[in-house]
């Protein structure tokens, strides 16, 4: 009786230990909870979570690194010019510019892009005697509606094609617009391999109307741009804020930036997010305009409405 009472307490303690292993205890009952209840089953799948939140990133920046995709986005832009005149002054420029998509039939999107920048523009009043007074002005300046008309299938290269317009919206007029009614032609190709983005945006603008009392307008732009990813949805930028001439002038006419900086695509909740951030050199730059540059930038991207 002696021996069987211990072999019993034996085979308890030895039950209860085991129970209190991790790979014993829940071995068992997960079996039985993975087939007997479904609901219990769904908590062991969470690794297809982060697979489709990277899918979605990675479609959301390769859209983000595209002027004409098919993908309203709303990018709010702040843009710093540093050494400015002979006081050094900070020129600020703030560029509202949304990116509508619509379908025209079957082929054929057009792409609408409105660039609306509001602006802090210093300059100084020379006195009598003594050193000039610095100031400045701010708002609105002159609007640039931008219309690409791009076909819906893209083979290696996409591209988009259609008319720039100037706008004379400038607010106060004398310091933040050209005067000028204008419109000409502009163009953007680009390709995605797969490290990236690379491609350029070129347009021209004639003015057609406008003040008698401010000069023509006949000024060109050129933006090459260059996106190398990274992982987790980062990459690197590197272009200008614009290689521009001022054909009217017979000097002192080109503005070359060069630079770049890092980006990510970000999401919140639902919504997709491309925050950028940007530092340029002017190398060409007449005299008295802006050395250097620092750059902002977040867009909202939103998928095409069906």
């Amino acid at each position: 009786m002696r021996i069987k009472a211990l072999v019993l307490i034996i085979a308890i303690v030895g039950t209860l230990a085991l129970s209190a292993v991790p790979g014993w205890a829940q071995g068992p009952r997960d079996v039985t909870e993975a087939t007997e209840a479904t609901p219990t089953a769904e908590p062991q799948q969470p690794a297809a979570a982060p697979v489709t939140d990277t899918a979605a990133l990675e479609k959301a920046r390769k859209a983000a690194q595209n002027p004409i995709a098919s993908m309203i986005s709303v990018p709010f832009q702040e843009n710093w010019n540093f050494g400015i005149g002979s006081a050094d002054r900070v020129q600020n420029v703030f560029n509202i510019q949304p990116v509508i998509p619509l379908s025209l039939g079957a082929n054929w999107n057009v792409i609408a892009r409105f660039v609306t920048p509001i602006v802090y523009q210093p300059y100084a009043v020379p006195q009598a005697s003594g050193a000039p007074i610095q100031t400045g002005a701010y708002g609105l300046a002159d609007m640039q509606p931008q219309f690409y008309f791009s076909p819906k299938a893209h083979h290696t290269i996409t591209w988009g094609a259609g008319p720039i317009f100037l706008v004379p919206t400038g607010t106060p007029y004398h310091y933040l617009s050209q005067g000028k009614f204008g419109i000409g032609p502009t163009f953007v190709a680009l390709a995605q391999p797969h490290f990236g983005t690379i491609g350029v945006l070129v347009n021209n603008i004639w003015s057609v109307a406008g003040h008698q009392d401010r000069p023509d307008v006949n000024q060109f732009f050129l933006q090459p741009f260059l996106n190398y990813n990274l992982k987790k949805a980062w990459y690197l930028s590197f272009q200008t804020t614009g290689i521009t001439a001022n054909w009217e002038k017979p000097t002192d006419r080109w503005v070359v930036p060069i630079g770049g900086g890092p980006g990510r695509v970000w999401k919140f909740g639902h919504q997709a997010v491309n925050v950028q951030t940007f530092f340029f050199g002017n190398v060409v730059h007449p005299k008295g305009a802006s050395s250097w540059s620092f750059r902002m930038a977040f867009t909202l991207l939103f998928p095409k409405p069906k």
